[in-house]
């Protein structure tokens, strides 16, 4: 996931998670909002009930290469996906599934398309 691709900004956290268009799952809750740019973008948010820092950096890590498998970045909202304590006892099939569902369920009901990457 290129930097180009990230919501880094805390204010453009804050905007799209106070619009509160989410979905979840065990592992994930995805906010999505019309995207503001002309390429979809990504932020990650992986809280302290996850562990400590390095246990955290490692979870962004982890997700990163997940978006990547599942996001194609022509999707016509931005995303936020915040990570579960559960994330922690899955293996990668099974958060691959879960964010995958997220994201599809994303793309029906902002009227977007999913690509098959």
């Amino acid at each position: 996931m290129k930097k180009n691709q990230r919501i880094l900004k805390n204010t453009e956290f804050s905007s799209i998670i106070s619009k509160k268009h989410s979905q979840a799952n065990a592992a994930f809750v995805l906010y999505t909002a019309k995207r503001a740019e002309d390429k979809a973008r990504v932020g990650i948010s992986v809280g302290k009930k996850i562990g400590n820092a390095v246990i955290r950096n490692r979870t962004k890590r982890q997700v990163r290469a997940l978006i990547d498998s599942v996001y194609t970045f022509d999707e016509t909202f931005d995303s936020i996906v915040i990570v579960r304590p559960a994330f922690k006892k899955m293996d990668y099939e099974q958060r691959s599934e879960l964010l995958s569902r997220l994201h599809d369920r994303a793309v029906q009901k902002n009227g977007g398309r999913a690509h098959e990457k």
